[in-house]
């Protein structure tokens, strides 16, 4: 068995060049998630695509208003960054609560979207505050809805040649939760994640860690928190696991959904 190859660009510009002609590399930023699969013998990458070595897209700033996270932003920087946790703090929460201190100083904002894990909280974060993902290739750069990038289980949107390389969170006055439901330690992954957001007279309700994407439903965002949570209870059909029936999962979702809500509104 050979050895997979190791790549590492020095730039931006590079690491594009490489991801276009090498498609079959595997990126790698933190490694936390990836290290996991590859332990577990359920990823056996031919390459490894590393971004560590680049500079410049570990930012953590405000921009006329919005926060823009660089691809390369640790867990832990927007989780003690005193920007986000005055302005986003529901955001700083998302990230806090992933795993360890030891995980979250290495994994990377761009790693947790574009690893595409479904039990993850930053994502459904994301969704909620209504982010925008802007991903470049060596063709120029886009920008994809949050709700938009995460497709299915560990799959996203992104073209094969296209690298995630930063995070546009909107700005202005606004009231967000984050809940996490878990069974086990308060290390685990979430069973159900629930981030809820108000801002300018709309809501988004976004539940996570129950199936391949984070469930937002657009039209099931009005009424009172008790029939929205009852609502989207209906509306989704989590996945059963070690974590949680799918039964349990639905009766869970109610509830938080519902705490969640009611925490903005307070």
């Amino acid at each position: 068995m050979h050895e997979p190859e190791w790549l590492a660009p020095a730039s931006l510009e590079e690491a594009l060049a490489l991801k276009a002609e090498r498609t079959d590399a595997t990126v790698v930023a933190g490694g936390t998630f990836v290290g996991i699969l590859v332990n577990q013998h359920l990823l056996a990458p031919t390459a490894f695509l590393s971004l560590g070595g680049i500079r410049g897209l570990r930012f953590v700033a405000e921009h006329e208003g919005e926060l823009r996270l660089g691809a390369l932003a640790t867990h832990r920087a927007v989780e003690l960054s005193p920007l986000v946790r005055e302005k986003w703090p529901a955001l700083a929460r998302a990230f806090s609560l992933v795993a360890s201190p030891r995980v979250r100083n290495r994994a990377t904002v761009g790693g947790v979207l574009g690893d595409a894990d479904y039990a993850s909280d930053p994502p459904s974060m994301f969704v909620a505050l209504g982010a925008r993902v802007v991903v470049q290739s060596r063709h120029g750069a886009r920008e994809i809805p949050a709700e938009e990038l995460i497709v299915g289980y560990y799959e996203t949107s992104l073209a094969p040649d296209e690298l995630i390389v930063e995070v546009i969170v909107p700005g202005g006055p606004h009231r967000a939760a984050y809940r996490k439901f878990r069974t086990r330690s308060h290390e685990d992954r979430p069973s159900v994640g629930v981030a809820a957001c108000a801002r300018d007279g709309g809501l988004r309700v976004v539940v996570g860690a129950v199936a391949g994407r984070p469930q937002y439903f657009p039209e099931l965002c009005t009424g009172e928190p008790a029939s929205i949570a009852q609502a989207y209870a209906e509306a989704i059909d989590p996945i059963g696991d070690i974590s949680g029936s799918s039964e349990y999962r639905r009766r869970v979702i109610a509830v938080e959904v519902r705490r969640a809500l009611e925490e903005i509104a307070a």
